[in-house]
């Protein structure tokens, strides 16, 4: 079973062939990465003034079984991807690590610094691919959240469309550092989608911030290894895909200002209902305690 799974994961010809290019690759040009952001932009917050207009705005749209079909599928996909990319990744280690004696490359350096010259092909690209498709899968979150939740952000707008941007410019630059992230990724939607569907289908959940604190992880660990990557760049004598890398990285650091800002005024307002709440218990308590005086 375990060979069945390394052929259809990373040696099938399909996977081995991949060559990311116009005429082969589907979603490969800029104009259609820009056309895709901007209908998502316009169909989100055309929905969201829509249903302010003809709904109350408490009122909310019961959605089924459909959220936990979405996660369900996402992790799946994000299961199947960082399983794809690890053998992918451990084949090409195996295949070329011998090109890299006479520049003293390891494994390691690899993974955050591709050479200077490498074509986005192959198999470690053919699950970047996949990845990238799999984020418009990801913008239907937006459209659950504003249909059961009315809420519509300029944070979820911007997260998702810097995300789509981001695994467009992997492949167009064949940038560095892009196996860690997807396996990183990946991993983390596995945990935490496969969190969101346990959660959908009734099941408990847990008692802190689960998927909030998975995201922190996955920054942080992101954040660290962009330091690896200049770091790399700086004294291996260039990393491919430099320029690309830049402005995801100031990318990244928008993102996560932009995060912690969510994070730091969620924790205060958390902070607050559980200060409120004591204090109402307290104030109970005291009653209690003058009627049993009374008594």
């Amino acid at each position: 079973m375990m060979q069945n799974i390394k052929y259809w994961l990373s040696e099938h010809p399909t996977v081995v062939n991949f060559r990311w290019n116009n005429a082969q690759s589907w979603g490969s040009t800029w104009s259609f990465l820009f056309a895709a952001i901007s209908t998502y932009v316009v169909a989100a917050t055309f929905l969201h003034v829509f249903l302010n207009l003809v709904l109350p705005r408490n009122r909310r749209i019961p959605l089924g079984p459909i959220p936990a079909i979405h996660s369900l599928a996402i992790t799946l996909i994000s299961v199947v991807t960082f399983v794809g990319i690890l053998l992918s990744t451990a084949a090409e280690i195996r295949e070329t690590s011998w090109s890299w004696r006479r520049t003293h490359t390891t494994a390691f350096q690899w993974l955050l610094c591709f050479p200077l010259g490498t074509r986005p092909s192959g198999r470690v690209f053919f699950w970047s691919y996949v990845f990238y498709l799999s984020r418009f899968l990801h913008l239907l979150r937006t459209f659950f959240s504003i249909l059961k939740h009315r809420k519509l952000t300029f944070f979820q707008l911007f997260n998702q469309s810097m995300l789509i941007c981001m695994s467009f410019l992997w492949l167009e630059f064949s940038q560095s550092f892009q196996v860690v992230a997807i396996l990183l990724t990946t991993l983390l939607y596995s945990v935490v989608y496969g969190y969101r569907f346990w959660t959908a289908i009734g099941l408990p959940s847990a008692c802190f911030p689960f998927v909030v604190n998975c995201q922190v992880v996955l920054l942080v660990c992101n954040l660290i290894c962009h330091f690896g990557v200049l770091l790399l760049h700086v004294l291996k004598g260039g990393c491919n895909g430099i320029g690309a890398w830049t402005f995801n990285s100031v990318l990244n650091a928008v993102i996560l200002l932009l995060f912690m800002n969510f994070y730091v005024k969620m924790y205060l307002r958390n902070k607050k209902i559980g200060d409120a709440s004591s204090a109402a218990e307290q104030s109970n308590g005291g009653q209690m305690n003058l009627k049993d005086k009374d008594s």
